[in-house]
């Protein structure tokens, strides 16, 4: 999926704001466990890769957890937390996962707050960096991510794709055999409780949809007020996804490019002619690769740049204006965009955005897709997206070090309180079908259609949205049988 809420998108969509709500009636406090000593947040990480400075609303601490669920007395790794007081009468805490997987929702949280500040008045809200992201024995590949990322020219991808496996063997093998979203889900489980909650109170985006399901499905009983946004459903296959997604991404493209000529273009006068202008870039580039001070962008790099912006569409004019710059030979924009998605910092440092991602995506499915699988993929890519298809590829998941399970495919909260689901007709990373059958699968499940463009509907800067999500969580309203918002 990657299919996070990234953080350049998060602080783009954050403007947006929330509506108001009337603050509900206060049940008593929530008892505290002392399982996590909450202090001041000091290795907080802002868009501009540097530390930000402390503030007195957001408080960081860590919870251990068993590294291995099967010997709950054995090893242990400390999930890092972040919490974000209720400003008025309490109901609880309200738990996050922005998506991935591989995001940090210590940093995305502290970067978003302003955009859930309508919960955040009856709810703490809290998030986490899941194990194996980051500050929660975040997997690492031995500096390997750039040539994933971006691989030499002519150098072979299954070998690339076969060293990038041991270097994350090597570094990371003790905490490897135990990422994955069953495991993330009773992390989440001990979370809830180390909160003193009797019951979760939670809200998913894009994966964080994929891992509200995996709780709901092992802990039915302890299910509150769920939210799931931008809905991911796991029992689709490799190929499945892929192909699925392109689509999505093809027809967010179109979309973009139908808006961009509507405003006046820089990129064409027709959608037709600003996707080929986008298209000859990228053929360029496949040639030969635009210097950026003391890097290049390469092909691989400015395809990561062309739909990052797609996600969402408050940033469709930075792909029009950084694709414009790059034609005049500046390509400064396009390799941020890159950064941001791929995690990389101004000091040339990574977070575990990618390798997080991989790794949790192995453990999560007993697919291995080898790379003659992945030839014929993007043969099929080929002609839905050409943009995002690629000469010669390879996937990790064929070398990896440990076995994948598909246990986090299995979706049924059958028992559990009714869960919120939202799909949004113009979402490119996790397409509307998804949101119908992941409802299905949870048996519990109720759908709220959104008909507008972007990756995660709260975000999206819809009222009807804000409206309807904020008045089950703060109100327990749930949403009516088919309930629809129009596009923002």
């Amino acid at each position: 999926m990657k299919r996070t809420l990234f953080t350049s998108l998060v602080l783009a969509l954050a403007a947006t704001g929330c509506a108001g709500a009337e603050k509900p009636a206060a049940e008593p406090a929530a008892r505290d466990t002392g399982a996590v000593a909450w202090q001041a947040c000091t290795d907080l990480m802002g868009p501009d890769g540097k530390t930000m400075t402390p503030e007195p609303a957001l408080e960081c601490g860590t919870l251990a957890v068993p590294l291995d669920y099967s010997r709950p007395d054995g090893d242990t790794i400390d999930l890092a937390l972040i919490r974000i007081k209720a400003t008025g009468d309490r109901l609880g805490s309200l738990v996050f996962n922005f998506g991935g997987p591989g995001g940090s929702g210590v940093d995305t949280l502290a970067l978003a707050r302003q955009a859930f500040a309508g919960p955040g008045s009856a709810y703490d809200l809290v998030s986490f960096d899941p194990r194996g992201v980051d500050r929660s024995a975040g997997v690492k590949c031995g500096g390997k991510v750039e040539e994933l990322m971006s691989p030499a020219a002519g150098e072979n991808p299954d070998k690339a794709a076969r060293e990038f496996a041991a270097a994350c063997e090597a570094d990371s093998g003790k905490v490897l055999p135990h990422v994955g979203t069953v495991n993330a889900a009773q992390d989440l489980d001990r979370i809830r409780d180390a909160l003193g909650d009797d019951k979760l109170n939670y809200f998913g985006l894009s994966y964080g949809t994929h891992l509200g399901s995996v709780y709901a499905t092992k802990f039915p009983e302890k299910v509150g007020r769920f939210v799931l946004d931008a809905a991911y459903d796991p029992n689709v296959t490799f190929e499945q996804r892929a192909l699925t997604q392109m689509k999505g991404f093809a027809q967010a493209f179109e979309a973009f490019a139908k808006d961009c000529v509507a405003q006046g273009c820089d990129l064409g006068k027709s959608p037709a002619e600003a996707r080929q202008t986008v298209e000859a870039l990228m053929d360029d580039l496949k040639e030969k690769p635009l210097k950026v001070g003391d890097r290049q962008l390469t092909y691989g790099l400015a395809q990561f740049a062309v739909i990052t912006p797609l996600y969402a569409k408050a940033t469709w004019p930075m792909l029009e204006q950084s694709v414009a710059a790059a034609l005049k030979g500046d390509g400064t924009t396009l390799l941020a965009l890159a950064d941001s998605y791929t995690g990389r910092r101004p000091d040339g440092t990574y977070s575990t955005m990618m390798t997080s991602l991989q790794a949790i995506s192995c453990a999560d499915t007993s697919q291995r897709p080898t790379a003659a699988d992945m030839a014929a993929l993007n043969e099929q890519v080929e002609k839905i997206f050409p943009i995002m298809s690629v000469e010669s590829t390879s996937g990790a998941c064929a070398h990896w070090p440990t076995e994948g399970s598909d246990e986090a495919k299995h979706i049924d909260a059958t028992g559990s309180a009714p869960i919120v689901v939202i799909g949004g007709k113009g979402d490119p990373a996790t397409p509307y079908e998804w949101a119908v059958s992941l409802t299905d699968r949870l048996k519990t499940g109720v759908l709220v259609t959104y008909e507008g463009e972007g990756h995660g509907a709260y975000l999206s800067g819809s009222t009807c949205v804000v409206r309807t999500v904020d008045a089950y969580l703060l109100k327990g309203t749930m949403p009516e049988s088919g309930a629809a918002c129009p596009a923002a």
